[in-house]
């Protein structure tokens, strides 16, 4: 299966545990993991202006650095989201890139799709994983697991064994 997993992190450290624990288990498993570090790209948000629907064929009318990842995002089996919470979201550089995505509505293979969410505090995560549920109910993706790590959590060994045990069970 092809992994695309998109952190929104603009900081290594937020994410980077998570991330490797996921990617150590995806890839024991005979998985190919591609992650796309969206936090430290130059992406737009949606103007709205339907330029995709309209003239552009699926194409967004803005050229930025989403153009990157709109080939592992269509190509992927699986989509994973990683990102910290700030402030009771995902970091607005992976809600741009998510909000960006309208240009195709949903991608074409996916399948499944995982959310990976750490933050300094626990009890909010509610935002960011009912806009996951949510956007995964409408492009009619399985939802795989949502996988949250608070505080010390982020680095412990137990949180970080969980999600290598459960990228391995894919």
């Amino acid at each position: 299966m092809k992994i695309a997993i998109f952190n929104g992190s603009p900081r290594k450290q937020n994410t980077a545990a998570m991330i490797d624990a996921f990617r150590e288990g995806a890839e024991s498993a005979g998985h190919e993991v591609e992650i796309y570090h969206v936090g430290k790209m130059n992406i737009a948000g949606c103007k709205g202006c339907e330029y995709c629907h309209t003239k552009g064929e699926g194409k967004c009318i803005q050229k930025d650095d989403f153009d990157k990842l709109l080939p592992p995002y269509t190509e992927a089996d699986m989509i994973v989201f990683a990102s910290p919470i700030y402030y009771f979201t995902m970091t607005a550089q992976i809600e741009a890139a998510i909000q960006r995505v309208y240009c195709i509505g949903k991608p074409a293979k996916a399948k499944k799709a995982a959310l990976l969410l750490s933050s300094g505090s626990p009890g909010v995560y509610d935002s960011a994983v009912a806009q996951f549920k949510g956007y995964m109910a409408y492009a009619k993706i399985e939802n795989a697991g949502i996988i949250t790590a608070a505080g010390s959590e982020n680095q412990s060994d137990e949180k970080l064994a969980e999600i290598k045990a459960f990228a391995e069970n894919l």
